[in-house]
């Protein structure tokens, strides 16, 4: 689903150029469950950009569904990210003053979809992450485990190829961290691409593949044997 081929970004600061991404080769097939970590410079979040299409490559290519988005413009870009990509980041960014509801029917508004239909699929969306009762609410009414919950509906509202979610715990204590990941365990269970940024191993231990970088390069790509990633927690 994900083929990176010989991937490399630079940047220029300054009259400094810096290589953040050196030659990288990278498959991530359909219902896998990763987790890409690094310490901070190591290219982890130039690797995560490029992946959500935030970013082009300086140069290789980016194969997502078939499609080559390494030559895509502004707007193609924009396009893939509201139909292929759902994103979760560690601070929510919920809209305040919207309700839950409004908040995840967002993402369909730029689709032109009419607003029955996406009140229909917010409204199942809040449902899948147990938040089927909290519609009305607005987001500085809820915990923070439940702004993640709305934002995570709102990343699968529009039926994602791939969820990438950026240090989705950062803002949570380690009980609603433990309920988080067990929505992730669920939503791979039910078929759905996860991958997850993080620099927490007991975080990349719920995931069933650790990719590493440092450097600009991947240094690791590992797969957890059946059997031996964490038990989902229970969510209450």
């Amino acid at each position: 689903m994900i083929t990176l081929s010989k991937i490399v970004k630079r940047y220029t600061m300054g009259e400094e150029e810096i290589l953040a991404l050196d030659g990288v080769d990278l498959f991530i097939g359909r219902n896998e469950y990763v987790a890409l970590i690094g310490a901070s410079g190591s290219g982890k979040s130039t690797l995560m950009n490029l992946l959500g299409c935030l970013d082009t490559p300086t140069s290789g290519t980016y194969i997502l569904n078939g499609r080559d988005t390494s030559t895509m413009n502004d707007n193609e870009l924009a396009k893939v990210r509201n139909e292929e990509i759902g994103f979760i980041f560690q601070s929510f960014h919920l809209l305040t003053r919207m309700t839950v509801l409004q908040n995840v029917m967002q993402p369909l508004v730029y689709r032109g979809l009419p607003a029955a239909e996406r009140a229909r699929r917010a409204t199942e969306a809040l449902q899948k992450v147990g938040l089927g009762n909290r519609l009305g609410h607005l987001p500085n009414q809820l915990s923070g485990g439940q702004r993640q919950r709305v934002a995570v509906a709102r990343a699968l509202v529009g039926n994602p190829s791939i969820l990438l979610a950026d240090e989705p715990t950062g803002n949570l204590d380690s009980r609603t961290s433990s309920e988080i990941m067990a929505l992730f365990d669920e939503l791979h269970a039910q078929g759905q691409t996860v991958v997850v940024v993080t620099h927490e191993p007991d975080i990349a231990a719920h995931c069933h593949r650790t990719i590493r970088v440092s450097d600009g390069r991947i240094v690791q790509d590992s797969i957890v044997p059946h059997g031996q990633h964490p038990e989902p927690a229970e969510a209450h």
